[in-house]
């Protein structure tokens, strides 16, 4: 009748089993193999309790492992526990768990009981797509708020928002679930005039709506709405807080985010992860690292986890402070933090930029899935380490495995042939962004593409680049072409990328000296005078940076 035909069962059940305890399970070590094997059977009435604790608990396979022990064992599953065993399939996914299971529904007259017949509906929506799921819908003898509302999330997930508000409208009961996937639905289309519309007439709210609601004027950029709604709130929980730091933290505004985390009465870890982040995706590694450090004092009451130690790593990256991240690491096993891709990826990132590239080899061989993030860390460890070989190989590498570069990869792999003074592969490489990749060019790349051409010589191409840039150059470029005149002696095109760094970092020196260099090195010894009593007069405005190594 359906699109899930009913199979046998016996070799369902032994094949389920078997791949419980074989190697399908995520959980299949030699250890738990062997506990797995020792299990008794449950009591008759804590078979269901087992049954869905296990699915609960997101052990899938164990739950279907569960089900067939319990048929295998003389004992007929109830509507329930057929219920719970489909929803089990329906996230793993399976078609021949789900079917067998299905047979299990007709054999012990189940089918028409709507517990087991709203699972199927997840299960049809998710597998078979919204045509089996409406055939099926359709068809129940009864329906409650929750095969309603099964339906509308199906509509939802598919992205057909108005067969999803027909339902909605044709709902008899609604409850807070119905209202919050349908304000949920029209915010991730980006009708957010119509989700917030439905949000005010809701006859109530619970904190999943209020945060919802937030959450979706964060993802479309609109914090002051999001600020808005925040203050409105009757109750906020530490949820409704870390997502207005989010938000900030996503706009750039650092401030105004630590204002919200400092004013929170209560902080778990994610509340820390949250502010540590912020700071450390905003260009503020030195806080980040501060916060950090006032997170592990004993009075805090919280324990870092991966998160935690994920942002803390690329602050230190970010300073090149290799001392701290390795004090970091160590760290790591103190409290108890395994070493996951994640984190490896992060420590790839610390010690590429701190001249360890052979060790951030070695995490990179050691990661269990390399993916976009790894990839591109270890590209651009490798550009600002000058082996562009092995930069090139690797991009070659994750294009075999089908892994889409991104801007950062990009740059990453114009840094390695900048390095290597490859104008031509750079080109190339430039080119192609977008023609083959669609990938667009940032500011960043410009920049690059402008030191390049400035170090070999091409200053003029370099500054005609600059004018063909699509976007406001940003002081990165004007100083990139500025270094280039004074490296060719070009004088007067050195004018004008000064002009720009003055207006763009007015209380930098470096940019004054710069050009006072590219004066006296032309032999321009008034102007070069000049220049530096300009700085003079200015004294006070204007600030020389110290240098420092970090070896």
């Amino acid at each position: 009748m359906h699109a899930l035909k009913p199979i046998k069962t016996r070799s369902f059940l032994q094949h389920v089993t078997n791949r419980h305890n074989g190697h399908y399970n995520c959980h299949s070590t030699p250890t738990c193999r062997a506990f797995i094997s020792q299990l008794s059977d449950p009591p008759n009435s804590s078979w269901l309790p087992s049954i869905r604790s296990a699915a609960q608990l997101g052990r899938f396979t164990h739950a279907l492992a569960l089900y067939a022990r319990m048929h295998r064992s003389g004992h007929h599953p109830d509507p329930f526990s057929v219920s719970a065993a489909l929803k089990a399939c329906a996230r793993i996914p399976s078609h021949r768990f789900a079917s067998a299971i299905h047979a299990h529904a007709f054999k012990y007259g189940h089918h028409s009981h709507i517990y087991p017949q709203t699972a199927l509906l997840d299960l049809y929506s998710k597998l078979d797509g919204l045509e089996s799921a409406r055939k099926l819908f359709d068809e129940m003898p009864q329906r409650n708020v929750v095969s309603w509302n099964t339906m509308l999330s199906a509509y939802l997930r598919a992205g057909e928002l108005e067969s999803a508000r027909r339902v909605f409208d044709e709902m008899p009961v609604k409850d807070v679930v119905s209202w919050n996937s349908l304000v949920s639905g029209y915010a991730k289309a980006g009708l957010m005039d119509q989700s917030l519309d439905l949000f005010r007439r809701m006859p109530e709210r619970n904190s999943a709506s209020w945060n919802g609601i937030i959450s979706a004027y964060v993802d479309v950029g609109d914090i002051g709405m999001a600020r808005k709604v925040f203050d409105e709130m009757p109750v906020r929980s530490s949820v409704s807080w870390i997502a207005m730091i989010s938000g900030y933290s996503q706009s750039g505004d650092v401030v105004l985010a630590r204002e919200l985390f400092d004013r929170m009465e209560e902080r778990d870890v994610f509340a820390w992860n949250a502010m540590i982040a912020c700071y450390a995706q905003n260009g503020c590694p030195r806080d980040a690292l501060g916060l950090f450090n006032r997170m592990n004092k004993p009075e805090t009451n919280v324990l870092p986890d991966e998160m935690t130690f994920s942002s803390a790593i690329s602050a230190c990256a970010q300073l090149s402070e290799m001392r701290f991240g390795l004090w970091i690491e160590s760290h790591m096993a103190c409290v108890g933090v395994e070493m996951d891709d994640h984190l490896r990826t992060a420590l790839i990132d610390l010690y590429s930029k701190c001249g360890g590239v052979e060790k951030a080899f070695e995490l990179f061989n050691g990661l269990r899935k390399r993916d976009l993030v790894s990839y591109s860390a270890m590209i651009l460890g490798c550009g600002i380490n000058g082996r562009s070989t092995d930069a090139v190989r690797l991009f070659d590498e994750m294009l075999r495995e089908n892994i889409v570069p991104n801007s950062v990869t990009f740059v990453g792999l114009l840094a390695a042939f900048k390095h290597a003074g490859l104008l031509q592969e750079a080109h190339r490489c430039f080119e192609t962004m977008w023609s083959e990749h669609k990938v667009k060019p940032s500011v960043d790349h410009y920049a690059i593409m402008v030191d390049l051409l400035g170090r070999n010589g091409s200053v003029e191409e370099a500054y005609q680049l600059i004018k063909e840039m699509p976007m406001k150059p940003h002081v990165g470029v004007w100083g990139a072409l500025l270094q280039a005149c004074r490296l060719h002696g070009n004088v007067e095109l050195g004018k004008l990328p000064a002009r720009s760094c003055f207006e763009l970092e007015p209380e930098s020196s470096g940019y004054y000296i710069l050009l006072a260099h590219i004066y006296a090195e032309a032999g321009e010894w008034e102007k070069g005078k000049r220049l530096r009593m300009a700085m003079a007069d200015k004294k006070g405005f204007i600030c020389k940076v110290p240098g420092c190594s970090w070896v």
